[in-house]
């Protein structure tokens, strides 16, 4: 079951504020070791073709990684830094650029598996505010994609 939620307000700019939530059939523990190690992002995050993680280990509080992404017809390298995180419950990171972001990921017991959500929440700049209606719905969109290639990847 995937549920998904989008808000929109009209501030300085389009503000994004998107949560999409997935259960996946397996450990929550299970889930936190692939999902919270950024040498996995390849792999299950889409548009991301490279990934360096500048901070070793599992993400935690201080962490930063660097990711290359390819989003709405451009590749772009950016980096992000984890403000909060606690084992197997959740992580939460701030991206400067291409525009201030706030990414969650959390992780819940559900009845059979772990319920797994993002939650983005951000203001486009640039290129990506003249973007900002399809950029709404492209978040959303990968954002489950992203969800769905966990499930694949954490399959067993």
């Amino acid at each position: 079951m995937i549920v998904s939620h989008v808000s929109m307000a009209y501030t300085r700019g389009m503000t994004t504020d998107v949560r999409v939530e997935l259960l996946v059939k397996r450990p929550r523990a299970v889930v936190a070791q692939f999902m919270f190690d950024p040498s996995n992002d390849t792999r299950w995050t889409t548009g991301i073709v490279a990934c360096r993680p500048l901070t070793e280990g599992p993400l935690r509080r201080g962490s930063r990684v660097e990711r290359t992404a390819k989003f709405l017809g451009k590749q772009f390298a950016y980096q992000y830094e984890v403000t909060d995180a606690a084992a197997d419950q959740f992580v939460e990171m701030v991206v400067a650029q291409p525009f201030p972001m706030q990414v969650r990921y959390e992780l819940a017991d559900g009845s059979d598996g772990t319920l797994v959500a993002i939650h983005a929440r951000g203001e486009a700049r640039g290129f990506f505010r003249l973007a900002s209606p399809l950029l709404n719905r492209m978040v959303r969109r990968n954002i489950r994609k992203d969800l769905e290639l966990l499930k694949a990847q954490l399959a067993g």
